[in-house]
């Protein structure tokens, strides 16, 4: 087994030093889980979280943060995190339960389902961010930019991306007007032109701020 003792000296959890390569654990001989969400800042669909336990010997390059690889990389990425993984699952959160507890309360929600799913209970949990509702009594961290430092993170983070991005692949076949294909749900200036021309689905999340003139709208139950 590896000892990852110098790279471990290379970050900083409380000052949130960028590390120069991703971790594998926080610490090392123990099970952790990272954590990771997708589609928090959508107007429309559902949240997803993905929660991944990686091997201590778990090495790809390639493997980073999902915002900085292409569509491409990341679905290439899927199956080998999903067959090298110790264990892996994805929770998804929808419009309506987004609606009635917040986004933010969603995203651990989302986070909580996908963890609870788990062929392997972890001891530890990395959770991307700085805010996270603590989980049947297992110890977690929270890592800013964790996607970015730690490898069950990223690797989380890629599997929470595409599998919401398949999902509003199938959503857009039924209201392709939204160019959902495109935006994944994310606020663009088409998605919202067409909010304003035709109005919303059952999978636009109607606390968010669809148009600038929300407040005049009256948004049916």
């Amino acid at each position: 087994m590896k000892d990852w003792t110098e790279w471990l000296k290379c970050f900083d959890p409380v000052n949130r030093i960028l590390t120069p390569m991703l971790l594998p654990y926080l610490e090392s001989h123990r099970l952790e889980a990272g954590c990771d969400e997708a589609g928090r800042g959508c107007l429309a669909g559902s949240v997803f979280a993905a929660a991944v336990i990686l091997p201590e010997d778990f090495c790809n390059e390639e493997l980073t943060d999902s915002k900085q690889l292409s569509e491409k990389k990341r679905y290439q990425l899927r199956p080998i995190i999903e067959q090298e993984a110790i264990a892996w699952a994805v929770g998804i959160v929808t419009p309506e339960e987004i609606d009635q507890i917040n986004i933010l309360n969603a995203s651990f929600l989302a986070m909580h389902r996908a963890i609870e799913q788990l062929s392997v209970q972890p001891e530890h949990l990395l959770i991307d961010g700085n805010r996270f509702n603590p989980y049947a009594g297992i110890s977690h961290t929270t890592v800013i930019k964790g996607d970015s430092k730690f490898l069950s993170i990223a690797a989380a983070s890629i599997l929470a991306k595409t599998y919401r991005d398949d999902y509003m692949d199938e959503l857009a076949l039924l209201h392709p007007e939204y160019d959902w294909c495109k935006n994944k749900g994310y606020p663009t200036k088409a998605h919202r032109e067409a909010i304003r021309r035709i109005g919303i689905t059952e999978f636009h999340r109607k606390t968010f701020t669809l148009l600038p003139e929300q407040l005049t709208l009256d948004f049916p139950s």
